[in-house]
């Protein structure tokens, strides 16, 4: 499978109080109001964890989206940029 190569993935570990709150739910309306695609899901150690793939501009909007909407829960937000994969036909959240 070929991936478009303007299209990146980022792995996004959200620390704080982000478990518990809605928000997975929240970030799971906020990608629908972009075109990109992953999941989000809660870790065992209390972090969230989000996965996104799409152009850079939409996976930025939509990290400032969730800052802005959810930013009272987190303490910190560490982000790795890979290379898409092109593995995910959507956005969801994964239990």
């Amino acid at each position: 499978m070929s991936v478009d190569p303007a299209v990146e993935r980022r792995e996004v570990h959200f620390a704080g109080r982000v478990q518990g709150v809605g928000f997975r739910y929240t970030a799971r309306a906020i990608t629908a109001r972009h075109p990109v695609r992953g999941f989000v899901q809660n870790l065992p150690d209390g972090r969230v964890r989000m996965v996104l793939e799409g152009a850079p501009s939409h996976l930025d909007a939509v990290l400032a989206d969730v800052a802005a909407e959810m930013g009272r829960f987190i303490q910190s937000t560490d982000v790795t940029v890979r290379p898409a994969t092109g593995e995910f036909s959507e956005f969801q959240i994964r239990r």
